[in-house]
């Protein structure tokens, strides 16, 4: 019997025979493919931006690549990755001083961000010019920042060193001396990041229920008490957001050290960091393949202190 000779339900179920086995489309699926769809394009042109580097960086690593990039070039394996490891000239001194500006600014950014965010968080009269004056660093590029201070803290022309003698304290070299360089440089950056804390912070602090603050108080914890058992738990996952964001972007931190300190982070490399120190090898010595290694190693360093924190992050939170 032929499917005509059918009747039309038989006939319905025949013609949808070779599709009996696949299920209908819902509306979901189908909105998120053409989801996919329209972010293709973009995903694409962007993974080939973050791609193409890494893979050029890479191959530069594993290459003696002196003077010009194009210029001929031979793997040597992982010599360049030995030779700045084995480096403690300036290749551990630049980590050692990564580190301690890095956890120096963030954790000052912190105490005091996290400090006036409880300030700010109740309403007072003035709280909106308040606000205005904490985005004013954040509106500054690093260079202009940097070189604000330079004027400031001038050993010989500088305010800084006129309020000092005002007060009766002797002036510093700031800027000027090797030891107190790096110190500086921490403030600078606390100086201008600290709002950035302060407004993600004060964010999160927005979203927290009263309820358990106020039995709290009912119950008669005082106010550290609060903040030390109720507040900052509840806290720890914008905390620990917040110091991700941060310690990252201190890490990647240039501009302001090249700015303040020029080449080599100072006459005896005071403020070299890893990215001033790489900064150095490709550009003024033209040591292409030991510079891509150290950027290498430092992006592997980096993903490691992510990697850290997002796991310390989730212990707290669990």
């Amino acid at each position: 019997m032929s499917v005509l000779q059918t009747g039309p339900r038989q006939r319905r179920t025949a013609l949808d025979g070779g599709r009996a086995g696949r299920r209908p489309r819902t509306f979901e699926q189908a909105n998120r493919r053409l989801k996919w769809a329209m972010l293709a394009p973009a995903l694409l042109f962007v993974g080939s931006m973050i791609v193409f580097p890494l893979l050029f960086t890479l191959d530069l690593a594993f290459s003696d690549a002196f003077g010009a990039v194009n210029s001929g070039r031979e793997h040597v394996g992982f010599r360049n990755f030995t030779d700045a490891l084995g480096d403690t000239r300036r290749f551990w001194p630049a980590v050692q001083r990564t580190v301690v500006f890095t956890v120096g600014a963030v954790l000052l950014e912190t105490v005091l961000g996290l400090a006036l965010a409880m300030l700010m968080r109740k309403a007072f009269r003035g709280m909106r010019w308040v606000r205005v004056i904490l985005l004013i660093p954040l509106l500054t590029t690093p260079v202009a920042i940097g070189i604000l201070w330079l004027l400031i803290l001038d050993p010989t022309n500088g305010i800084a060193n006129h309020l000092l003698e005002s007060v009766g304290l002797p002036p510093q070299e700031f800027l000027g001396s090797v030891s107190q360089s790096l110190p500086t440089l921490m403030l600078i950056d606390v100086w201008q990041w600290t709002p950035m804390m302060t407004l993600l912070l004060l964010a999160g602090l927005s979203t927290l229920p009263e309820e358990p603050e106020e039995a709290a108080h009912v119950d008669g914890a005082n106010a550290w008490q609060r903040f030390r058992h109720v507040v900052l738990p509840m806290l720890s996952t914008t905390l620990a957001t917040a110091l991700v964001l941060r310690s990252v972007d201190a890490l990647k931190t240039f501009d302001l050290l090249y700015a303040t300190k020029g080449p080599g982070g100072g006459s005896d490399f005071e403020a070299e960091t890893l990215n001033v120190y790489a900064y150095g090898l490709t550009f003024d010595y033209l040591e292409y393949g030991l510079a891509s290694a150290v950027l290498v190693l430092f992006t592997l360093f980096i993903i490691g202190v992510v990697l850290v924190l997002r796991r310390r992050a989730g212990r707290e939170s669990a």
